[in-house]
Formats: structure tokens, C-alpha cells, sequence
């Protein structure tokens, strides 16, 4: 069985990614990009579907040890997990070296005191554990072949094959290191170069020490603000400067439920919110990359802009369900492609809108495009902001008009007035201004509830939703507005859980909700965050602090975060780790740090 969510370690590339559970075991790892098919999937089911455990030798009936320790190496993304065993310790180091050629996923033991006996046992499945390789030897390499994939084993270490799983014993004593590399190549090419681990390992922690140097906070929440910026950096996809929003499939916002959703995708949403954190840290390029990638996935065709695109701009996400994969604690159905990509959602244009403005506002080389392309965003708004969709959320429900879209349909010509008028654009600027404050009245008339001194999820509507946060963090009123703090309180009475963390909007447990769906989620963290920030915002600092030191208390041991908590079960939920939670972790803990609102 997979491991508890928080009990994985991220490594990867910047174009693919893989999950390392504390016992050693290489759970999920997709090759060659983060949306390729996997090859060990026993992350949605069981180790028939593939897996890589390199840890201590233990009896067949008796469970792998787990790691007595685990980090990563200084700020990089290199794991190093240690084993005390009876016999001594060892250390396994692992990391995927920034792509010079074929993707590699290294592992490398070291004896630390001791003869520990040691045991690799790696079993790939190609097509998310559907179908079992051809496993042969190639020239004193062990090579899996399937269609057109093929899989690269080089090691040292003498190897065996058994029940469909390649094996290697061998045991190390103090200063031994035998490396472990898998890579892959397309099976029609020529084999990939054999590795050079410790190069690899050089030049990987080169990269990271060389990469981190370029953040500008230096706060007292640094060390959380670097590590959830290193995750952001690992779940952007270099090749084309998109950014997934997690680099899984199918992890439950409940546990035996079925909503489960395939996140390895470029949500304009989470790429505008990250673009947003990257720019206020110091990290221009990938904010020049991500706009790149904008402009030629969007290319020629905004009016039909889509709320989410393949890592390269893809438009066609077809979702499937994988019936011969169980699913993580038999959550099913375990789902590749998304059927959201081709909903309406209003919000996805003020976002984007919001994130070429701060663009502009840091000072990225002005692209004509990217302006071009805001005007045409606001003449589709101009003639559709007032119609329902199906909001942040991607509701599978009826579409309704949502507050948070007219909003941030709102923010969008808000933000294009700016740029006008800093002549840097043309428009028809007081034209636009009718506009935006059409919007603005619309809102504030139809989705506030003045009885109970809150807005509503939507037009009409009792339910709250945690979007509404954001009214004050997006400028459409003001934090000491008394609608702007009734909301706030509004939902920590109502979307609040015990722990005081936050849901997005109701649920209906087995009956369908607003969003068309049964069951029930997790708090949902980025919401919580939203909270820390509102709170601040509107001077309960201390309030603020409290609330966002409880949620950095529920990251796992390496900083990690999934996308929602389980404030019943006490654990991580949602795909892991998750873009859009490490982003307003950030935000926040920026917020704080310029109100001084931190101890110690």
C-alpha cells in the first residue's frame, strides 16, 4: 500500500517529477514530462503497478523499514533519507539532475557506520501499470522496452531478475557509494549516454545553490518562503515556461471519495497566482518565461480562452478513467485529462490580467503582445462578463453567476484602465470606466446579503465561498469596508473547521452540492492562507500570525503541502505537492513580514 500522502518527498527536473515515500520506495514518477504516461504507478494502486524501493534489507513478510531521518541537502531539491538499522547507517541520496539529455532519476547509497545489507527492487510498468516491459540486457545494461518508451537501468551493483522485478543485494560498509541511475529514451533511438552520478550530484546542487541565491526575501519565514519557491520552480516545465499546478493524478480530496482530478496541466489560475510570487521574490525569468508560454498558448485565439492548457499549450485534455488502477486508498476513479479545460470561467481573465499587470508594474520588458492581447481579453469581457459560469471552483453543476468571476471580471478592466493610463496602451478609456463600474455596482447589489453583512457565493444565494477573501486583496473594496469584514467573519463562522482552518463552500456529504458532486473534502489550504491575509489586512495581526503558523505546522517534514486537510483524519489530501497552496503560503508569509506581524 502507497504511503500517506505527507509521507512523500518531491524530486524532479523541471520537466518530470517523481515521489519518494519515507521507506524508500519510488511510489510515482511519469517519464519523460509531467503528463506522460507513468511507469510506476503504485501511488493510484498496488506495487504490481510499478515501483523502485531502494532501502535495507528486510525479512519478505515483514514491512520495509521507514527512514529514521529525511531532507533535503541545504536548499536544493537533493533527498537524503538515513536508515539506522541493527547492523549501522546508511544514507540514500536522491535527485534528478536538470535535463542535459535524457531524464535521469539517480539514487545513490552510502555506507555511514557499519556493513548494512541493502536491497534494490525495481519493478517498471509502462502505461500508468497497465503493461509489463521487455526486460533484457543490452550491451552490459539493463534495458525495459515497451512501444515507445524505453527505460535505461545502470548500476554497479550485480543485478537479478525474479517474479518481474529487477534485484540487486549487496551491502555497504563506511565511504562505500553505489549509484543507481534509471533513464529514459525513446525506444527507436539510439541508448541514452551512461550516467555519471556524482557529476550529476555536483552539478544538481550547483543549480539549486545558484537558483535560490536570487531570492530577495530574507524574512523570518525564509525558510518556508524558499522551500515552497524551490516547489514552485520544480513543478514549472522548462522546455516551454508552463507551470502544472501538482505533478500527480487522482490523490483524493477525501479519502474514498471520487473527487479526484488530474492536476498535471497549466491552470491560468495557479501559473498567473505563481507568476505573482515568483515576481515579488526576485525571479524574473520565470516570469518572462511564463508570459512567453501565455502569449503562445492563447496565440490568436482569446476569445476562446481556455481556463487550463497542456504544458507545451495543448488545448485537447480529454479526460479518461484507468479502470485497472484501484486508486490511492481505493479512492476511484483514478482519472488522465481534465473535462474542465473547455468550462467557462469568468475569473481565469482577471487573473491573467492581474499577473500582466504586475509584470508591467515590476518592470519586465514591455511586450506589445502581451498588451495587445489584455485589450482583446477586456472587448470579450466587455460583452460576457454578466453571464453565469462555472466559477474557481469548476463547478460540475448548473452554471451560476459567481461572485468571485465578477470580481475578478472586474479586475481585469481595472487593471487595463491602469495600463492606459500609463500610456503604455490605447483603449477606450472612459468607455472602460463605465464598465468597471457597471461591474462594481452589479456586485456589491446582487451578491451581498444585507441581513447577514456578507457576500454570497453566488447572485441569489445563502452559501459563502472562501473566494470572497479575495475582494479586499484584489482592491475592489477596501479592507476596513464594513461588507469587506462581515464577510470575513461571515465565513469563519460558517466555512470554518474546528481547527480554524477554512473550507471552500458547503458540501452536501452524499447528496450532490453546488458543485454537482457528492461527498464531501478536506479544508482547503490556500483558502486558509486567504484568511491569515484577510486577517492582517484588517488589523487582527496576531490573529493572522496564529492561524498561518498553524498551517506551516501542517506541511510535512521537507515543507511540502498538498492541496487540502482532512481535519477529521488529521492528514494531507489532494494532489501533492500543490502549486496552488505553496503560492499564498508565500504571499502571506510576505504580508506578515512587512506588518511585523511574526514572533520570536
Amino acid at each position: 500500500m502507497a504511503g500517506r500522502i505527507e509521507d512523500y518527498a518531491l524530486i524532479g527536473d523541471m520537466q518530470t517529477a517523481a515521489l519518494v515515500c519515507r521507506d524508500g520506495t519510488v511510489d510515482w514518477l511519469c517519464l519523460p514530462r509531467f503528463d506522460s504516461h507513468a511507469i510506476f504507478a503504485g501511488l493510484l494502486g498496488t506495487e504490481e503497478h510499478g515501483f523502485w524501493r531502494l532501502g535495507p534489507a528486510h525479512a519478505a513478510d515483514a514491512e520495509p523499514p521507514t527512514a529514521a531521518r529525511r531532507n533535503y541537502r541545504g536548499d536544493s531539491l537533493i533527498l537524503e533519507s538515513e536508515w539506522d538499522t541493527p547492523r549501522g547507517t546508511v544514507r540514500v541520496i536522491d535527485f534528478m539532475p536538470p535535463r542535459d539529455g535524457a531524464p535521469q532519476l539517480i539514487r545513490i547509497v552510502e555506507g555511514v557506520s557499519g556493513r548494512v545489507p541493502m536491497r534494490s527492487a525495481l519493478r517498471m510498468r509502462f502505461s500508468y501499470g497497465r503493461v509489463v516491459p521487455w526486460v533484457h540486457r543490452h550491451e552490459g545494461r539493463t534495458v525495459a522496452v515497451a512501444g515507445p518508451d524505453s527505460v535505461w537501468f545502470d548500476t554497479s551493483a550485480e543485478t537479478y531478475g525474479k517474479s518481474l522485478t529487477t534485484y540487486a543485494d549487496f551491502t555497504v560498509a563506511p565511504g562505500d557509494r553505489i549509484a543507481f541511475t534509471i533513464s529514459w529514451e525513446p525506444s527507436h533511438k539510439e541508448p541514452p549516454a551512461l550516467p555519471e552520478p556524482e557529476q550529476a550530484l555536483e552539478a544538481t546542487e550547483d543549480f539549486w545553490r545558484d537558483w535560490v541565491e536570487h531570492c530577495t526575501y530574507h524574512g523570518p519565514y525564509r525558510e518556508a518562503v524558499v522551500r515552497s519557491l524551490i516547489t514552485l520552480k520544480a513543478l514549472t516545465y522548462a522546455p516551454t515556461g508552463g507551470i502544472v499546478a501538482a505533478p500527480t493524478t487522482s490523490l483524493p480530496e477525501e479519502i474514498g471519495g471520487v473527487r479526484n482530478w488530474d492536476y498535471r496541466y497549466t491552470w491560468l489560475r495557479d501559473a498567473a497566482i505563481t507568476l505573482s510570487s515568483l515576481l515579488r521574490t526576485g525571479y524574473r525569468e520565470e516570469a518572462r518565461a511564463w508570459r512567453e508560454w501565455l502569449l503562445r498558448a492563447v496565440a490568436g485565439d482569446p476569445e476562446n480562452l481556455q481556463i487550463m492548457y497542456g504544458i507545451a499549450g495543448e488545448r485537447e485534455l480529454g479526460e479518461a478513467e484507468l479502470d485497472w488502477l484501484p486508486g490511492y486508498e481505493s479512492s476511484g476513479p483514478v482519472r488522465v485529462g481534465n473535462g474542465a479545460a473547455h468550462q467557462l470561467q469568468l475569473d481565469v481573465y482577471g487573473e491573467v490580467t492581474e499577473a500582466l499587470h504586475l509584470a508591467h508594474m515590476t518592470g519586465l520588458a514591455r511586450n506589445d503582445y502581451a498588451s495587445l492581447l489584455q485589450l482583446k481579453l477586456i472587448r470579450y469581457l466587455e460583452q460576457h462578463w454578466d453571464e453565469p459560469d462555472e466559477g474557481i471552483w469548476e463547478v460540475r453543476g448548473p452554471r451560476r453567476h459567481f461572485v468571485h468571476s465578477k470580481v475578478m471580471a472586474w479586475v481585469a478592466v481595472d487593471r487595463t484602465i491602469k495600463l492606459i493610463e500609463s500610456g503604455d496602451a490605447d483603449g477606450p478609456l472612459e468607455k472602460w470606466r463605465e464598465l468597471r463600474d457597471d461591474i462594481h455596482r452589479d456586485v456589491c447589489e446582487k451578491g451581498y446579503d444585507k441581513e447577514r453583512n456578507t457576500f454570497t457565493q453566488s447572485y441569489g444565494s445563502k452559501e459563502l465561498d472562501a473566494s470572497l477573501l479575495l475582494i479586499p486583496q484584489m482592491g475592489f473594496l477596501p479592507p476596513d469596508d464594513k461588507r469587506v469584514i462581515g464577510t470575513i467573519e461571515a465565513i469563519q463562522r460558517e466555512l470554518s473547521t474546528t481547527d480554524g482552518f477554512i473550507l471552500r463552500y458547503p458540501t452536501a456529504g452524499d447528496d450532490a452540492g453546488v458543485d454537482g458532486l457528492s461527498g464531501d473534502e478536506g479544508a482547503f489550504l490556500a483558502c486558509s492562507f486567504w484568511m491569515a491575509d484577510d486577517l492582517a489586512m484588517i488589523g487582527r495581526v496576531d490573529e493572522a500570525r496564529k492561524l498561518f503558523e498553524k498551517l506551516l505546522a501542517l506541511r510535512n517534514d521537507l515543507g511540502l503541502l498538498a492541496e487540502e486537510w482532512d481535519p477529521h483524519l488529521k492528514r494531507q489530501v489532494g494532489n501533492f505537492p500543490q502549486a496552488f497552496s505553496h503560492v499564498p503560503l508565500i504571499d502571506t508569509a510576505l504580508r506578515l513580514t512587512a506588518s511585523g506581524a511574526y514572533g520570536g
